[in-house]
C-alpha cells in the first residue's frame, strides 16, 4: 500500500516563502512543491537561489515533493532552445533542493488544429528533456494540462508508454475534467505510469476548480485506487480556489476560465486554509 506524503502549491497560501512555510506548517503539510515566491517562478531561479530557498525550507524541517516548474508551457511553434537552457538550470536547481522530481509539460498545441501533427516534434523536445534531467538523477513528470499535447488521457499515455520509465506521470483531476475527459476512466488508462497527484477538483458542467468533494472528479475514490500502489506517494494540493499572485503566468488566459470565487474567501490564506480542510475530508473518506 501506498504511503502517502502531503504537500502543496504553497503559494496560493502567499507569496513570500516564510508565509508559504507557515501556512503548510499550520495545515500539518510537511512538503511544498514550490511555484511561486517574491523573487519570481521557480523556473526562473539561479543556483544561488535555490541555494537560498533550500536553506529557509531545511531550517523549517519543509522538504520539496517536485519542482513546480512551467517547462513545456511554451507554444510549439516557439523557439526551444532558450527554455532548454533554462531548464538546464531547473535540473540543476533539483538537485539543490533536494528532489529528484521536475513537473514538466508537453507544449501548447495551436488552437484549432490537430495536436498529432505535431507529435513528432513534441516528442523530440520531451527527450531532450528527458535526457538532460537523467545525467543527474532527475526525473522528468509530465502533468497533463489543457491545451498542451497531453491534455487527454489518450495522448497522455501516448506520451508515458513512449518514455517509459524516463517521463513519469503526474495525474490531476481538474485538468482532465476541463478537458472533458472522465477522471476514473483515465486513471485506469494511466496508472501504472503515474507517479504522483495533484489533489484539485473541477466541475464538469462549467469547468470552473471547486474544493475538493465538491466537484465531479471523483477525487475520493481516485486516492483510494491510488493508494494500492507501493512506497511513498506524494499529493499536492492545488487549491485554486481564489485568484492569487502568479496565476496569470501559469495559464493562458491567466486562469479566467477556471478559477471562479464562487466559495467566499477573504484572503489567499483562507481560501488556502479551506481547501487543505476538504483535503482532509476527502481523505478520510478514503480510507
Amino acid at each position: 500500500m501506498a504511503e502517502f506524503v502531503l504537500s502543496a502549491f504553497a503559494d496560493e497560501a502567499g507569496g513570500g516563502l516564510l508565509s508559504q512555510i507557515e501556512a503548510l506548517k499550520a495545515n500539518g503539510l510537511t512538503h511544498i512543491e514550490p511555484r511561486g515566491l517574491d523573487e519570481g517562478n521557480i523556473s526562473d531561479f539561479t543556483a544561488e537561489q535555490a541555494k537560498a530557498v533550500r536553506r529557509q525550507l531545511d531550517e523549517a524541517g519543509i522538504g520539496v515533493s517536485a519542482v513546480g516548474s512551467g517547462f513545456g508551457k511554451i507554444g510549439i511553434r516557439d523557439g526551444f532552445a532558450p527554455h532548454f537552457e533554462k531548464f538546464k538550470q531547473c535540473v540543476e536547481n533539483a538537485c539543490i533542493l533536494g528532489t529528484e522530481n521536475i513537473r514538466m509539460f508537453s507544449f501548447y498545441m495551436p488552437e484549432g488544429e490537430d495536436p498529432a501533427v505535431y507529435r513528432d516534434e513534441v516528442f523530440e523536445r520531451l527527450d531532450r528533456m528527458a535526457e538532460e534531467a537523467q545525467k543527474s538523477g532527475i526525473r522528468c513528470c509530465h502533468e497533463n494540462e489543457k491545451g498542451i499535447f497531453g491534455d487527454t488521457d489518450a495522448r497522455c499515455l501516448d506520451i508515458l508508454r513512449t518514455f517509459e520509465g524516463r517521463i513519469l506521470g503526474v495525474f490531476d483531476p481538474a485538468n482532465f475534467i476541463q478537458c472533458h475527459v472522465e477522471t476514473l476512466p483515465a486513471y485506469e488508462k494511466l496508472a501504472p505510469y503515474i507517479e504522483y497527484m495533484h489533489v484539485k477538483d473541477c466541475r464538469m458542467a462549467d469547468g470552473f476548480v471547486v474544493p475538493c468533494g465538491k466537484g465531479d472528479g471523483h477525487v475520493a475514490e481516485l486516492l483510494k485506487r491510488f493508494s494500492k500502489k507501493e512506497g511513498k506517494r506524494f499529493l499536492t494540493l492545488e487549491p485554486h480556489l481564489k485568484v492569487f499572485d502568479g496565476l496569470q503566468g501559469l495559464e493562458q488566459n491567466g486562469g479566467a476560465d477556471s478559477v471562479k470565487e464562487e466559495f467566499e474567501y477573504p484572503t489567499n490564506r483562507a481560501a488556502f486554509d479551506a481547501a487543505c480542510e476538504a483535503f482532509r475530508a476527502v481523505l478520510a473518506e478514503a480510507k
